[in-house]
């Protein structure tokens, strides 16, 4: 199992846990990934926090939403309601993402079925996001659960698979490249 660490700010408030002791615990368990998630902060802090993360992590950082820092980090992974923002045709916000963080960088999308996963086939990603596999605490919008059919679905991928979404460190999937943790690494 391969893992990819959800550094949610929301998360490690609520828990009170410092950016720096998440870090430590991620290093601890070998993330090769770590993104970073603040749905609330202002784009200073948010800056800011990359700019910590990389001083005290050398493995791949990825920052959610904010690919206006993509500088900072080694690329952005957004939702699908983000993409639709960008306009309302995902495959051309793909390619507007793609256009201002450049091809050197990673760009990853939320997927939540497999609909979504065979459009994001045709689409300049590096991996998909796919979920949620079962109920978590870091989102409260979850509309539907894979469960086991996740694995299924993930078989269907051109891209890697980070599964996301109530994953824990245990969780064994034969088509996932990543098993993301968030709340499950404390």
């Amino acid at each position: 199992m391969r893992l990819y660490a959800l550094c949610d700010q929301d998360m490690l408030d609520k828990k009170g846990i410092s950016l720096e002791s998440f870090i430590g615990i991620a290093k601890k368990k070998n993330a090769e990934i770590i993104q970073y998630r603040n749905k609330n902060a202002d784009i200073a802090f948010v800056k800011a926090q990359l700019i910590k993360i990389r001083k005290l992590y050398d493995g791949f950082l990825i920052v959610n939403d904010a690919y206006e820092l993509v500088e900072f980090c080694d690329g952005v992974h957004v939702g699908q309601e983000d993409l639709k923002a960008i306009d309302t045709d995902v495959f051309k916000a793909v390619k507007i993402l793609r256009s201002v963080i450049n091809e050197d960088k990673i760009l990853g999308i939320s997927t939540h079925n497999e609909e979504e996963v065979l459009q994001a086939n045709a689409m300049d990603l590096n991996y998909i996001g796919l979920g949620a596999y079962r109920n978590t605490d870091t989102k409260k919008d979850v509309s539907s659960l894979l469960g086991d059919t996740l694995d299924t679905i993930a078989s269907k991928s051109r891209h890697h698979v980070a599964a996301i979404g109530g994953v824990k460190l245990n969780d064994s999937f034969e088509h996932v490249t990543y098993n993301v943790i968030g709340s499950g690494l404390l």
